[in-house]
């Protein structure tokens, strides 16, 4: 997996990322190309047509982030539409092309942890890449993105931490936040609370679920296109999510994405009876197979290939995570990432 390092203003910090994994987003244009082809009879220009409808709303309310995009694009030698296509590659269709995970946020006493296994079609794997970004005025961030993409799965320098759970519910407002620029929206902020502020100001543009925590614990946040439903810890300090909204949106229609979801769910609750909050025991909670081989730990199938393509436990109070690319019990590669502290 290759490691980018960026920095400076927003455009620098989207050039550099898109100069140093051009490759990598190329391959991921070409994926994402042929999945729409195939399963939307959506080409390439169509795609960017859907695509460019953002514009005017992160123009006029999020520059900062279209800068990012544009100087990705730079970088990377390709059209900004197709550097914004994958930035909004859940949204477009309505959200069709959505990635399964199982998720976790535990906090007891001191300690804060937040964990998921990432699913995936697997050829995406050899398209991500670890993202180190310094800039001014916000935190620092250390995440794993696919190439290309400015917001996903990871923890910045004050200990804020987001994960990423897909769901399916009818309809797309592109004058609000797209689901992976949601992502690193709570990136940018300093605690769980203004990341919270900040998602419920904008809105999300489609369905999904943010799982986002700090030292003082996680909540869920499932969004739809017209409303955001925040799932508060239990008594025990826990917030658990698979791929379906768990809570009710009044006039919103779900098409559950995977009919393993419930049982996946089920499952990780059952799990975290015996389990001990630290990195080791929630590491083990991601590696379960019940219910092989859509299970917490997944694989692909003959009727599918989606697979879990990395594991990540994050402990927010000391700023850092480990991952496992691959399926965990079957790891690849290992990886801590631990953002720079900002300088004072």
């Amino acid at each position: 997996m290759r490691q980018v390092e960026c920095q400076g203003t927003s455009y620098e910090i989207g050039y550099q990322h898109g100069r140093e994994a051009k490759t990598e987003i190329a391959a991921g244009i070409e994926f994402y190309r042929r999945l729409f082809l195939e399963s939307n009879k959506l080409t390439w220009p169509q795609v960017g047509e859907v695509a460019d409808k953002f514009i005017p709303f992160l123009l006029g309310k999020w520059p900062d982030l279209y800068s990012e995009i544009q100087g990705v694009a730079a970088g990377a030698g390709q059209p900004i539409s197709s550097i914004l296509a994958l930035n909004v590659r859940t949204e477009i269709a309505f959200g069709m092309f959505s990635d399964g995970c199982t998720a976790l946020s535990w906090k007891d006493g001191t300690t804060s942890l937040l964990a998921q296994n990432w699913d995936w079609q697997q050829e995406q794997e050899a398209n991500l890449i670890r993202l180190r970004i310094k800039q001014v005025g916000k935190p620092n961030i250390d995440m794993i993105t696919e190439a290309g993409i400015i917001g996903k799965i990871g923890l910045n320098s004050t200990g804020v931490g987001v994960c990423l759970n897909a769901t399916r519910a009818e309809g797309v407002d592109f004058g609000r936040l797209p689901c992976h620029l949601a992502l690193r929206t709570c990136l940018n902020s300093n605690s769980r609370a203004e990341a919270i502020a900040a998602l419920q100001e904008a809105g999300v543009a489609s369905s999904c679920h943010i799982l986002v925590a700090d030292p003082e614990g996680g909540t869920g946040i499932e969004c739809s296109s017209v409303d955001i439903v925040l799932i508060p810890m239990c008594d025990k300090g826990m917030v658990t999510h698979t791929n379906h909204f768990v809570d009710e949106h009044p006039g919103v229609e779900e098409n559950v994405l995977f009919k393993d979801s419930g049982p996946r769910l089920t499952r990780i609750g059952e799990l975290v009876k015996t389990a001990r909050p630290d990195v080791v025991s929630v590491r083990r909670l991601l590696e379960d197979e019940d219910g092989y081989p859509t299970s917490i730990n997944r694989q692909r199938t003959h009727g599918s290939t989606i697979a879990t393509l990395f594991s990540i436990v994050m402990q927010l109070d000391k700023a850092y995570a480990d991952v496992r690319i691959g399926r965990p019990t079957e790891a690849e590669r290992y990886l801590k990432l631990q953002p720079d502290p900002e300088e004072v």
